[in-house]
């Protein structure tokens, strides 16, 4: 997912097709991650005012769900599960892992690269699992791991 120039007219679209209804405001936030990769700082005023809300409303449920960035990710995403299953299952050494082969520490990003901790992926009976690029895979090695990053990269 490469982020996209934030775009006040394309955002103005996105809330009209919701009815620029506030009770959507998860909706129109996950709309505008799968256009713009992120939330900036304009969207959140334009929120506000669009949908009649207070700009600390709109900043309180970006803040609280993990996949609304505010900050612009790198060209690739990938997240490795934390919850408890893919834990027992060496979920915390593979993001060792991950950080230092990857060059970039969970929760951050670099221009290629964004590395993000995600607390269940749904996938608990093949632990650990990683999500790269929306994919999902599980019971992942380290070796797993980079052969995973170094090929799905060739499909973008």
């Amino acid at each position: 997912m490469t982020a996209t120039a934030y775009d006040k007219q394309v955002a103005s679209e996105i809330i009209a097709r919701f009815d620029a209804r506030g009770e959507m405001l998860v909706q129109i936030l996950q709309a505008f991650i799968e256009r713009f990769a992120w939330i900036p700082e304009d969207a959140v005023r334009q929120l506000a005012d669009e949908l009649n809300l207070s700009r600390a409303e709109v900043h309180g449920v970006v803040s609280y769900y993990h996949d609304f960035r505010t900050t612009p990710p790198g060209k690739r995403i990938v997240k490795i599960c934390q919850a408890e299953a893919c834990q027992a299952m060496g979920s915390r050494e593979l993001s060792a892992h991950a950080e230092k082969s990857l060059g970039v520490a969970m929760n951050a990003s670099n221009a290629d690269i964004t590395l993000e901790p995600v607390y269940c992926l749904g996938n608990c009976a093949c632990s650990p699992a990683v999500m790269v690029d929306g994919k999902t895979y599980g019971r992942v090695s380290r070796q797993q791991f980079d052969d995973i990053v170094a090929t799905s990269g060739d499909a973008s």
